[in-house]
């Protein structure tokens, strides 16, 4: 779109926001959406893009699924926000129920807030605070893994990748924790057991995002490395917090990863596909171990935490109706499906010049890349393809919405494999 066709208020409004992960002297002018429905994005200037990333991996039903988008409208219309300290609603208190009843385990005990970053600070404040809750001091630290991802606020910086990661300039702001490699054979086993066997007594928790670290490149592992993770905790008695922030809600194949290795961790964090991409909602639950810990007679045993709109009435609507259309549509079946056709359809990346891996599981689809890459050329190709790939790091990657069909995800799959192979050409 030329600049003077782009919308009034694009033009008077651009100079006054700042974007996330952006770069504003340089980063090229976004396009302007206007509308969205099923998976598509609808342009100022007319055009539609395939979605296909799920507004950072939220939209799991679509865009505007009359079902979430009815159940937010009858909540807005009767009571949008109430606080939640000294009142309870419905929607909370159901939501409260339904995810203890879909939970592995015993993770029964839910406390909600509006972001996943927030959520993984509610869950590093939980473990650590379990701990002195017992009399136990000095076990505040977190292992935590190389190329893991868990948020931007301080606390949840603090156990991304130190190097790798975005936030490598904050070192001396950032609390100091373990972050060891993610043990992948026997050796690997080996070293971290004897980092928890060695640390026990500062250790608070281990912190693992499962199956896939995400926002960290998007590296696979098997469910059995989570299980002997899961396995050394309970042996050295230190807390498991799985970050299901991007792979809960079906998107790696099950409706959690953690249930692929058969774990309960003792802490899960959720956000992203939890209100389907409609409203702001996050989750911390804990097991009955946790929990129990700050049931007291003494009030600085309770949990002191409390975002101002946690358990808006609104964002709980939208996460119920969210549940609602996991329970009643087949998402783990269309994730599956995702994952096959996504084999199939990348498979011609394969061996490319500067192509290191194809990976895909569940509906996350990987193209790593060698080799130098211009990462705003390539989003600005995609959009040419008519498609929403946001390359990011090393990767090009697909995590749309569960409910694409087969010949839109064949549309994102078909623009990967013609950018790609114009990229490898010219190297």
């Amino acid at each position: 779109m030329s600049p003077p066709d782009r919308p009034e208020w694009s033009e008077t409004g651009f100079p006054h926001i700042w974007l996330p992960y952006s770069q504003m002297k340089t980063t090229p002018r976004p396009v302007e959406a206007v509308a969205s429905d099923g998976v598509r994005i609808r342009l100022a200037d007319g055009r539609e893009l395939v979605d296909g990333v799920a507004s950072w991996w939220t939209a799991a039903h679509g865009y505007n699924h009359p079902h979430i988008r009815a159940a937010v409208t009858d909540q807005l219309e009767r009571m949008p926000h109430v606080m939640l300290g000294g009142f309870v609603h419905e929607p909370a208190l159901t939501l409260a129920r339904r995810l203890s009843e879909i939970l592995p385990g015993d993770l029964g005990h839910v406390f909600f807030s509006e972001s996943g970053s927030v959520s993984v600070e509610i869950a590093m404040k939980m473990a650590v605070q379990y701990w002195l809750n017992q009399g136990i001091k000095g076990r505040a630290r977190f292992v935590s893994f190389r190329f893991g991802y868990h948020g931007d606020t301080i606390g949840a910086m603090s156990v991304c990748d130190p190097d790798e990661g975005m936030h490598t300039m904050f070192h001396g702001l950032l609390p100091e924790q373990i972050v060891v490699d993610l043990p992948r054979d026997e050796a690997g086993f080996e070293q971290f057991d004897r980092v928890l066997a060695s640390r026990t007594d500062e250790i608070a928790a281990v912190m693992l995002e499962p199956l896939v670290q995400a926002a960290g490149g998007m590296k696979f592992h098997d469910p059995s490395v989570l299980q002997r993770i899961a396995a050394l905790c309970r042996k050295h008695d230190v807390l498991l917090v799985v970050d299901e922030i991007a792979t809960g809600f079906c998107r790696t194949g099950t409706m959690f990863a953690c249930e692929q290795a058969g774990v309960c961790p003792d802490i899960v964090t959720l956000s992203k596909s939890l209100t389907g991409g409609t409203m702001a909602l996050a989750a911390t639950v804990a097991t009955d171990r946790v929990y129990d810990a700050f049931l007291s007679d003494r009030f600085d045993a309770a949990l002191m935490h409390g975002p101002t709109y946690t358990g808006n009435p609104l964002a709980c609507a939208a996460a119920n109706a969210s549940l609602d259309l996991f329970e009643r549509e087949p998402r783990q079946d269309q994730a599956k499906r995702i994952e096959k056709q996504l084999v199939r359809d990348l498979q011609p990346c394969v061996g490319l010049p500067g192509v290191a891996d194809v990976r895909c599981l569940g509906a996350i689809g990987v193209v790593q890349l060698n080799g130098p890459m211009d990462l705003n050329a390539l989003r600005g190709r995609f959009v040419e393809k008519g498609v929403w790939i946001r390359p990011f790091g090393d990767i090009v990657y697909v995590m749309p919405p569960l409910v694409i069909e087969s010949d839109d995800l064949a549309v994102l799959t078909g623009a990967i494999i013609d950018v790609v192979g114009e990229w490898s050409a010219a190297l």
